[in-house]
């Protein structure tokens, strides 16, 4: 086993080589493509424009760092540090930052550092933190530049390559500027687990600038948890969640015995079965209420009383065993069936109660609203 020190050296290590490769590595080739175009696209126009407007500019109007804005509009446009505000705001604050630190600070080693440690506190004071910005103050400030510098070339050049940023990401399909409205990540996704409320609590306790917008960091998580959930729930089979053993009656229970067993358990249906425990009905409270007239509330407790009490005759129209009033086509589900596949009965078909079979049709459980409520609770704490 490595010391301590060896672990904390390859992990460092590992560190400087994958850090910049995570999302590079999952970038295609026609991404990639897309990128390199773009910026070239939009070095090329941005030197076309400054020469026919300053010609008197050298080579060709352009500052180095317009190449790391143009690496930031093109291949990464959904950054908050490329989007237009920060990129010309941040650029041109910077230059002027630093071209005033080469006219005020007098000394150049002075100047220099002191150009980009303002230009970064500009540009945070401002909201249009933009990398290329401490480069364009660096540079304005090595160069000894006037003031002038911020608006031509830097504040030219860069409005014309967010120009045709806007463009180009458009016209091969990325919204530049970047926006992002939030939605639920599948329709049948599990509530989220953390609030807008909680998010900004965890970025306030990491007190650092992240290269993604807050709302697009939201979206994400929620795009994670819902596929862990579907994943997790996906994979959840009747016999994981069914209520066992399953409470049956036979054909011939007594109303009075059914209706004691439902009040007893507290369970709004019955599965009705033959001597080989196999399916042939169920019975459920709204059997028990169409049978004693439901349509008229008045009356109802002792019409439904003088349904379950046994008469007492051999012969009459009152019916007295389950099998006379259960429902006898049933939606049943086969103990192997995913569970996913019985939400739309749930949801949709308004079912309650779904028995379970085996192989050869026996009852072997229950699904019931509560046993899928249960699931769905354990997986989401899972997830």
């Amino acid at each position: 086993m490595p010391s301590p020190f060896l672990a904390r050296l390859q992990a460092l290590a590992h560190g400087f080589w994958t850090t910049g490769l995570v999302a590079g590595g999952r970038v295609s080739s026609r991404e990639i493509g897309r990128a390199a175009l773009g910026s070239a696209v939009g070095i090329l126009i941005a030197s076309l424009v400054a020469h026919a407007l300053a010609p008197g500019l050298p080579a060709l109007g352009l500052i180095a760092p317009m190449g790391a804005t143009a690496v930031l509009v093109f291949a990464v446009p959904a950054s908050p540090l490329a989007q237009p505000w920060p990129a010309v705001a941040g650029n041109t604050v910077s230059a002027l930052v630093g071209a005033l630190c080469a006219r005020y600070a007098g000394d150049l080693g002075l100047a220099a550092p002191l150009a980009v440690g303002l230009a970064i506190a500009a540009m945070f004071a401002l909201r249009c933190l933009h990398p290329p910005g401490g480069a364009t103050a660096l540079l304005a400030a090595l160069s000894g530049v006037e003031p002038g510098f911020a608006l031509s070339p830097v504040l030219m050049d860069t409005l014309v390559i967010v120009l045709v940023g806007v463009a180009y990401n458009r016209l091969t399909g990325r919204a530049y500027p970047h926006t992002v409205s939030l939605r639920p990540a599948t329709a049948a996704a599990a509530p989220a687990r953390f609030s807008g409320a909680d998010l900004d609590a965890a970025l306030a306790h990491y007190d650092q600038v992240l290269d993604i917008s807050r709302q697009d960091l939201e979206q994400l998580l929620q795009f994670a948890e819902a596929a862990a959930y579907e994943r997790k729930f996906g994979e959840l089979r009747c016999r994981d969640v069914m209520s066992t053993p399953p409470l049956t009656v036979p054909f011939g229970c007594t109303l009075e015995e059914a209706w004691r067993l439902m009040r007893e358990r507290r369970i709004k249906a019955l599965p009705v079965v033959d001597r080989a425990q196999r399916i042939v009905g169920i019975v459920t409270v709204a059997d028990f209420m169409k049978h004693a007239d439901f349509t008229s509330i008045e009356g109802l407790g002792a019409r439904l009383r003088s349904l379950i009490r046994a008469s007492g005759l051999t012969h009459d129209d009152k019916p007295h065993v389950v099998g006379q009033i259960m429902t006898r086509q049933v939606r049943i589900a086969s103990a192997d069936r995913y569970i996913s596949e019985l939400l739309p009965l749930f949801s949709e078909a308004g079912h309650h109660h779904i028995p379970v079979l085996d192989e050869e049709r026996r009852v072997v459980g229950v699904i019931t609203q509560s046993d899928l409520i249960r699931a769905l609770h354990r997986t989401v704490r899972a997830a």
